[in-house]
């Protein structure tokens, strides 16, 4: 939690957040993805100062708990001193203890956000879906959060001026708009209505901006002029060196070329959508679903 210190921009963990988003998909599936398509309302979490703290912070807990269809767990919500924003203890469940920095005993709007970290938390484990490391893991949990429809909260508890500032999670601001413009695509989502947070608009316009890079790289058709000039450049440079085994990736290009036996050249590219990485002839106009996430696109290769 940045609270009054600097915040992080741009896209640092881009990287750990596309393989994240693929994770997702392996371990749930498309189909139960998709049961995903509609967010945590605002009304389901808004929290007013009048409530009274605990009860309201059990009834947001009971919201999210819903949201992600964990109907035998419950959460059990306390605040203490703390330098992160909240910790949950993943037992065996069914009751999961939460503690929340005692911050949100003045910031009661943004207990959404940080119980939507920590639900997820207790959803992941009980998937058995983790990544090694504690910061790979932590990104994990923002990402999926966000994907799956709670961490629009995140974003929005963004705010920062000359004066002052707070971020919530471990992705970035930037980060936390690349992943719901990713959601956005496939659900045909606005989140951006729900925010209350001028720095949440800009911050999602930025990764709005780079995810549909994303769907910008050759080979796929909608590539630019530079990208596809680029592309014809390796693919000749690949068609003359077929004997001399896989192409290695380059920087800055997203797909690989490798030899097929006595076939087809072939060219593997990441989904748009699900970052899974699909592999296709090269020869010409070729239409290409990803068997993961079951996205259908059209390629010039």
């Amino acid at each position: 939690m940045a609270n009054g210190g600097p915040v992080q921009h741009g896209f640092p963990h881009l990287e750990t957040v596309r393989a994240s988003i693929t994770a997702l998909y392996r371990r749930l599936s498309y189909d139960t993805v998709q049961t995903f398509a509609t967010s945590v309302a605002p009304a389901d979490v808004a929290f007013c100062d009048t409530d009274d703290l605990h009860l309201g912070a059990q009834r947001v807990a009971r919201e999210l708990v819903l949201h992600y269809r964990l109907p035998d767990a419950r959460l059990i919500v306390g605040f203490r001193e703390m330098s992160h924003a909240a910790n949950v203890e993943l037992a065996a469940g069914p009751e999961y203890f939460v503690e929340l920095n005692d911050r949100f005993r003045t910031h009661r709007r943004d207990i959404g956000a940080a119980l939507a970290h920590e639900v997820t938390h207790v959803y992941l484990h009980r998937l058995g879906l983790s990544f090694p490391g504690t910061r790979d893991n932590e990104i994990l949990t923002d990402t999926v959060t966000t994907y799956l429809g709670a961490g629009w909260l995140l974003l929005d508890a963004y705010r920062e001026d000359s004066a002052s500032s707070q971020k919530l999670g471990y992705l970035t601001p930037e980060e936390f708009g690349y992943v719901l413009a990713k959601r956005a695509q496939v659900f045909a989502e606005d989140p951006s209505i729900w925010f209350t947070s001028p720095q949440a608009y800009t911050a999602y316009g930025k990764g709005v901006a780079q995810a549909r890079r994303d769907e910008q790289q050759p080979p796929l058709t909608a590539a630019g002029w530079a990208g596809r000039r680029r592309y014809a450049r390796d693919r000749r440079h690949a068609q003359d060196h077929q004997g001399a085994g896989p192409a290695g990736p380059q920087a800055g290009v997203p797909y690989t070329f490798t030899p097929d036996g006595h076939g087809p050249l072939r060219v593997s590219f990441p989904c748009p959508t699900c970052q899974q990485r699909i592999r296709v002839p090269v020869k010409g106009r070729v239409r290409a679903r990803c068997g993961l996430c079951r996205t259908v696109l059209e390629c010039d290769t």
